[in-house]
């Protein structure tokens, strides 16, 4: 369960392993409590099977929410429950329309100077009452010591209510689940390819690949080198996991 000093209690439901949020976005609030908040899809899921820090970080945010219509399909299949899938992107927009109504402030650590710029001209012109900070970390797989440090120090001079973290995962993930009592805000997140989604250098499947509960085929033959390992490695192994989960069979998550 996940609780919030401004909210009800939101349920979750296991699947596979991973307790998932099946509530409305609604429900989840800026409060004072400090929150992480993180997506689970097939992909992910099967990364995390291999990558102990991943799984870890997963599994100790305060909220998963199923990122995917694999993630929907198993919910189906193994627990005979419904649940909606909720991307990155749907988060993403919940909170800023949070936040504007509030006048609350928000940070984005990831991506290139380029990408932060057209999401700050964006921002301007959405939620004007928005404050707003950017920073763009080096280029590498691993932050050092000193560069993960110097994050830290921008994100906490400028105290975000929100902070979101733009890195790709499970690089995004792991490096908030190290860092996150050392930073400063109320709702951490990691949203990946939103960056950019929301700036527009890259483009998010239509709503009719989403409401199909294809929203990977578009995307497959606009970026092939970035999605084929998802679709053709991670998809037909996350499958036979739901499979050997349906027929009760003994395995890890």
């Amino acid at each position: 369960m996940c609780y919030n000093k401004r909210m009800k209690e939101i349920t979750t439901l296991t699947v596979m392993g991973y307790p998932l949020l099946r509530e409305s976005l609604t429900k989840i609030e800026i409060g004072e409590r400090k929150q992480v908040i993180n997506t689970l899809n097939p992909h992910s899921y099967i990364l995390a099977k291999s990558d102990q820090p991943f799984e870890k970080a997963l599994r100790a945010s305060d909220l998963l929410l199923p990122d995917g219509s694999g993630m929907v399909l198993a919910a189906q299949q193994i627990n005979q429950e419904s649940l909606t899938k909720v991307a990155g992107s749907d988060l993403h927009h919940h909170l800023l329309q949070e936040l504007d109504r509030s006048g609350g402030s928000c940070f984005y650590m990831g991506a290139r100077d380029h990408t932060l710029g057209r999401i700050e001209a964006r921002l301007k012109r959405e939620y004007p009452n928005l404050r707003v900070g950017f920073y763009a970390p080096p280029y590498r797989d691993v932050f050092s010591t000193e560069e993960s440090q110097e994050i830290i120090s921008v994100v906490n001079a400028f105290k975000p209510d929100v902070l979101f973290v733009g890195l790709t995962a499970p690089k995004q993930e792991k490096w908030l689940h190290a860092h996150q009592e050392l930073l400063e805000f109320k709702i951490g997140c990691c949203v990946g390819a939103v960056f950019d989604f929301y700036a527009g250098t890259i483009q998010r499947s239509s709503q009719f690949w989403i409401d199909h509960h294809l929203e990977w085929l578009p995307r497959l033959f606009r970026e092939p080198k970035r999605m084929w390992r998802r679709n053709f490695i991670s998809t037909p192994l996350f499958l036979l996991d739901m499979l050997r989960f349906k027929l009760g069979w003994k395995y890890r998550a």
